[in-house]
């Protein structure tokens, strides 16, 4: 079950784009809820975070978010804030224990 949740969306300028998809899409893309259009723009730059080419900051800055709402966003679909298996978390918790002066 999801939470719904509320953003905070800032004023930016938007702009119209012509793109090419296939005829069935076309009505998951034409959208007039604006919650669904920040769902979907969010979408659009996934890949672009998820690659390394743009961070959560500036993503969250280009849709006119706060940074905790687009994670948030991205929780609530399931895509990681985090891009790390268990193993290489809990290795990483183990080093910040260790530093720490705690055992594991």
């Amino acid at each position: 079950m999801f939470k719904k949740v509320k953003w905070e969306v800032f004023a930016m300028t938007m702009t119209k784009v012509e793109i090419d998809v296939p005829e069935e899409i076309v009505p998951y893309t034409v959208l007039e809820d604006k919650e669904a259009q920040t769902t979907r723009n969010a979408m659009l730059v996934y890949p672009y975070i998820k690659s390394g080419v743009m961070s959560h900051g500036k993503a969250a800055e280009m849709l006119g978010l706060h940074k905790i709402d687009l994670i948030t966003l991205y929780g609530k679909l399931g895509l990681p804030y985090f891009d790390e298996t268990e193993e290489e978390f809990e290795e990483d918790l183990a080093v910040l224990k260790r530093l720490r002066g705690t055992t594991v």
